[in-house]
């Protein structure tokens, strides 16, 4: 025991704190405030730091120095992957006890009241930052930077166009601010940005090396109506449509495929090296290069039907390999008509070879050649006087064009229609596309018509009218037409004649009118020029032309009876008193 010193007591010691756990000698009050001092001194609505003691999937525990840790969701830092324990952290106040004593954080309020400034220090900066793509919205996406919903245009993604904007919903990427909008608060985010200077001096490195003809591997970018865009590793050229295969092509997708890896030959760039011009055909032979040497003028070919317009069909006997079909090639009829008539796109037609150049590529065709030419043998199938039944196909002033067969055609003159009726427009004869018999009259095989007639198919009825309609005869006839010059009668026997309007006049002194069904005598006929004259008022008029003298003369006599007599010397002086003064008169002028 004597290694203890005596120890005196503490004559105020409280024995009953001890008991109850409180300090020896320090006031409750006094306590606490040693505590509190011992904390960092925190209020609610405050941005501070704290360290990260847990992480999981949910939530982040955060110590910031107080006498409880604050709870915050993982999703607020899902910006940060990368977060772990130890990191420190900005965080807002929120409350700093809530009903369930809990002290309330939010790291997302403490970025919010930074992030702007954050914003545009990275943009002064070009500092490169995280953002988490939130979700897709028009145009491009919605990414959160520092808790500030930023705009990700589409183009800005990448430097390839982007078919799947979903796919990178959710993902935390590097991103560059390229604009803010003070007035709004609008940021503008690229992620586009960031690989571009390191492709600019990939693709400095490419054109530096290009030379035309030289063969690249490349990748289909873009597929568009007019070609398709290739990327040769940073540098885009553009195959257009034409050079994609010898064959023609209606779509580029029928060659390739987007994402599809090919071999190009480069064609030709401007100085910059900016607009590259590749192509996909060049790198195999030209289909003309390997045509059958032995195709020659007059061989039969087949081929499909790629391109047809109203001038003629193009005809694709190889790949890559076309002949024209002249719409003129397709039918011995002289009538051009639209090779749509005779064709369509896709048709597999036989063709006979009209032309080949081999040097300039082109070759023509015909198909019209597969069948006899109908004039060859014209005289033997069509011989003058022959009968035929033909097909109106259009009416000039002057006649009426038929065809009797494809690419025989004939014209029936406005004269040859009718021995009778005369025509004035052939449309008042028949009508188009309508049947019509005819006779062969001359054959011209040189320019390929044939003169038809029509009335010949009848024997002419002139020769009977000529025995029939002698001068002086009288026959009966109907007013069919009336004009100012006469009328046009049509005779109960056959045939018309005319008659002038003085020869209409009826015995009562009418004229006749239309319909009426008269006599007539004929005055005059002339078998060469078809023309009969008449006259209705030569039929009672030619027997009392012996009495008209002496009427004449008893109306002159009735006239002077009626004259008023005239008592004066001059109005009763004779013809021989006239005689005398005449005399007298004449020697007074002499003086005698």
């Amino acid at each position: 025991m004597s290694n203890f010193k005596n120890v005196e007591p503490l004559q105020d010691f409280n024995w009953e704190e001890f008991e109850n756990g409180s300090t020896v000698g320090t006031s409750r009050e006094e306590l606490q405030k040693a505590y509190d001092e011992t904390l960092n001194k925190v209020a609610d609505h405050q941005v501070v730091e704290g360290t990260v003691t847990h992480v999981d999937k949910k939530e982040v525990i955060v110590n910031i120095g107080y006498k409880s840790d604050g709870i915050i969701a993982a999703s607020e830092f899902r910006y940060n992957p990368e977060l772990k324990v130890g990191d420190v952290v900005e965080v807002y106040v929120e409350n700093q006890e809530d009903k369930k004593g809990q002290l309330v954080l939010s790291h997302k309020k403490a970025r919010l009241s930074k992030s702007w400034e954050r914003v545009n220090a990275a943009l002064d900066n070009k500092e490169v930052i995280q953002g988490y793509i939130k979700c897709r919205t028009k145009g491009g996406m919605i990414v959160d930077v520092f808790g500030i919903e930023a705009f990700l245009p589409g183009s800005q993604i990448d430097v390839h166009p982007i078919r799947d904007y979903d796919v990178f919903v959710g993902k935390t990427m590097e991103f560059k601010v390229v604009k803010i909008n003070q007035e709004f608060r609008n940021v503008v985010v690229s992620h586009k940005a960031l690989i571009e200077a390191e492709l600019e001096a990939q693709k400095k490195e490419i054109i530096s090396k290009l030379e035309k003809g030289q063969i690249l591997e490349g990748t289909v970018k873009n597929i568009t109506s007019y070609g398709v865009f290739v990327d040769l590793g940073g540098v885009d050229g553009l195959i257009h449509i034409t050079d994609l295969s010898w064959g023609r092509v209606s779509d580029p997708h029928e060659v390739v495929a987007l994402d599809q890896k090919i071999n190009v030959v480069i064609l030709d760039f401007d100085d910059e090296k900016k607009r590259i011009a590749l192509g996909l055909k060049q790198l195999t032979p030209h289909p003309w290069d390997a045509l059958d040497s032995e195709l020659k003028v007059g061989d039969h070919v087949k081929g499909k039907v790629v391109v047809i317009a109203d001038y003629g069909a193009f005809v694709e006997i190889a790949p890559g390999v076309e002949g024209l079909i002249h719409v003129s090639e397709m039918s011995w009829s002289q009538h051009l008509r639209s090779a749509q008539e005779f064709m369509h796109v896709g048709d597999e037609v036989e063709a006979v070879i009209l032309t080949l150049d081999r040097d300039e590529r082109k070759m023509s065709l015909g198909i019209k050649q597969l069948k006899e030419d109908p004039w060859e043998a014209i005289e033997t199938k069509y011989p003058v006087g022959s009968k035929h039944t033909a097909k109106v196909r259009n009416f000039t002033n002057f006649g009426i064009f038929v065809e009797l067969e494809e690419g025989v055609d004939g014209l029936i003159h406005i004269s040859d229609l009718s021995w009778t009726k005369k025509v004035k427009h052939p449309s008042e004869f028949t009508q188009q596309g309508a049947e019509i018999e005819v006779v062969v009259l001359e054959i011209d095989k040189e320019n390929r018509r044939l003169s038809l007639g029509h009335k010949q198919l009848e024997d002419n009825p002139w020769d009977t009218y000529e025995t029939l309609y002698t001068p002086g005869s009288v026959h009966t006839g109907k007013i069919t037409e009336m004009m100012d010059k006469g009328a046009v009668i049509t005779l109960n026997e056959g045939g018309e004649g005319f008659a002038t309007p003085k020869h209409l006049v009826k015995e009562d002194g009418t004229q006749a009118q239309l319909g009426e069904e008269l006599d007539f005598k004929v005055i005059e006929f002339v078998k060469d020029t078809k023309r009969i004259i008449l006259s209705h008022s030569r039929t009672f008029e030619e027997g009392k032309e012996e009495a008209k003298p002496a009427a004449r003369k008893k109306t002159a006599a009735k006239k002077n009876e009626s004259a008023p007599v005239i008592n004066n010397v001059a109005a009763s002086t004779t013809l021989g008193d006239l005689g005398a003064l005449a005399e007298l008169k004449a020697k007074m002028e002499k003086g005698e």
